[in-house]
């Protein structure tokens, strides 16, 4: 490490000790989360409905909080952003992250106190970097710039005190100094709302810093990356920038962008690292370069709870706290955090891989699967196999989403692919027989709807004109900042409206 990166890795030192403590202590630690949630959730709006009484313990807590999600709560949210006190909880909320999620709808606003700021969100961020330099010696991480991608905020239309926005904003907006002063570009352009006069901002700053990281969305940073190549002419990223050592990134799966990344940094100093910090919350950080796998961050004002996929439609359902957890299950996942979520479904599927100490993969989400036919195709099944195929083939796949379609005649039907590739494939038909034939490797409930073509045919191939999802992005006013393509869906309605995108 250069001198600087050196001394300020060891400051952290403490606080790699205290993650360390997640195996030997998990069950202090949550129990130590808990209280602080209960302290907060007490006598308040939220709580009132429920009990009069103030809650002490997780037994009580779980039988009279219920499992909600967000339009449950949408009342007590809108009071608070025209400025009402004491509805989730007592502190002064400013700042609301937007989430539209990948199953459309009204938007949602998430309460993003400064308390939550701090001790979840900021505290992620820099447990990211340090578990980084924990495993990267050579690292000059903080002798150059690092470049970060992201949204935009506004007042909100409750008041002018209230403002909403992406989270990415929202972090840039109050971004400790010692963030403000490696990152690139400067938080006026990185705040602008319109994408691509944003974008010509962001290339014109950018391309003649020394920068050594990247954050940010995957197809958004691949998308800036692209400009700032068109804008120095050069062949890729690395003559662009030599220093450059990692991406931390999230939001979507990084799967499809991989082999991309791969070519456009030729680097073998390169490394990727994922983050999952959703708009609820941080939860987990890649800190293996070798195991894709997240740990979970267990001390960040959050105490989570799980409930078994196959349970989450059931009218009774009942999550478990993360001491029940086994290997191998896919759980939606529940929080409750210093935001004001109480048992909220945040919307996200995950299987742990590992109790000691928990780490785990994103699966996907509790509304982005394909289940038409009893295939139960889940979002990391589909990201592995389009991966692994695009690789074998020499194919890159900028977007895709998959759907049901239906022959109601004969009880079965099919699913259909729209997928934007680099360069699209001489025989588009083996792309689908390869695909199909690793879905059915990795996914037996598929190959078991693929027996003989009775249940489910063989899935189907439209290949996307350029920029189709970007299209569709701009038609549904979602382009920029931490909107995602949905992958999976059950049923055809996204593939509909992308069709007719595509004539």
């Amino acid at each position: 490490m250069d001198l600087i990166t050196s001394l300020i890795y060891k400051a952290m030192s403490n606080r790699l000790r205290k993650i360390e403590r997640y195996s030997a202590d998990s069950d202090s630690i949550q129990s130590a989360q808990l209280a602080q949630v209960l302290k907060r959730l007490n006598c308040t709006a939220y709580s009132s409905e429920f009990t009069k009484e103030p809650i002490l313990s997780y037994e009580e807590y779980r039988k009279s909080i219920p499992i909600v999600e967000y339009e449950e709560i949408r009342t007590f949210v809108e009071e608070m952003l025209r400025g009402k006190r004491g509805e989730l909880f007592s502190e002064k909320c400013q700042w609301f992250a937007t989430s539209s999620g990948t199953s459309g709808g009204r938007s949602k606003y998430l309460p993003v106190p400064n308390s939550h700021l701090r001790q979840c969100h900021y505290r992620g961020a820099s447990d990211t970097l340090w578990l980084y330099l924990e495993t990267r010696p050579d690292s000059q991480f903080f002798k150059y710039k690092s470049l970060v991608i992201g949204g935009s905020h506004s007042p909100s239309q409750y008041g002018k005190e209230t403002h909403t926005g992406d989270l990415s904003a929202i972090l840039v907006q109050n971004m400790p100094l010692l963030g403000q002063l490696y990152r690139v570009p400067s938080k006026r352009t990185l705040l602008m709302g319109e994408w691509i006069s944003k974008m010509q901002k962001i290339v014109e700053e950018v391309h003649t810093a020394d920068v050594s990281s990247l954050s940010g969305v995957p197809s958004w940073m691949l998308e800036t990356i692209m400009a700032i190549l068109e804008k120095t002419g050069k062949q890729n990223l690395s003559e662009v920038w030599p220093n450059l050592e990692v991406f931390f990134h999230g939001g979507i799966s990084f799967e499809p962008y991989r082999d991309k990344y791969r070519a456009i940094i030729p680097s073998d100093r390169m490394q990727y690292r994922e983050t999952y910090n959703a708009s609820e919350g941080f939860f987990g950080i890649q800190n293996d370069p070798l195991d894709k796998t997240l740990l979970l961050m267990q001390d960040y004002g959050i105490f989570y709870e799980f409930i078994p996929m196959s349970k989450f439609d059931d009218p009774d359902r009942i999550a478990i706290p993360l001491c029940d957890v086994k290997k191998g299950i896919n759980y939606a996942m529940v929080i409750s955090t210093l935001g004001g979520l109480y048992r909220y479904v945040i919307g996200d599927t995950i299987q742990f891989t590992h109790l000691n100490p928990y780490k785990f993969i994103i699966t996907g989400r509790t509304a982005s699967y394909i289940n038409a036919f009893g295939e139960e195709l889940m979002v990391h099944n589909a990201n592995d196999a389009i991966s692994k195929v695009a690789s074998d083939m020499g194919l890159t796949v900028l977007e895709y989403t998959a759907g049901p379609r239906f022959n109601l005649d004969k009880a079965n039907g099919y699913h259909e692919w729209i997928i934007e590739f680099d360069k699209a494939p001489s025989d588009p038909a083996v792309f689908m027989s390869n695909l199909d034939h690793e879905l059915r490797k990795i996914n037996s409930d598929y190959d078991a709807k693929r027996y003989a073509d009775m249940a489910l045919l063989m899935p189907k191939l439209i290949i996307a004109k350029k920029n189709l999802f970007k299209e569709w992005l701009v038609a549904e006013g979602k382009l920029g900042g931490q909107h995602k393509i949905p992958r999976l869906k059950n049923d055809a309605s996204l593939l509909d409206k992308l069709i007719q995108l595509n004539k």
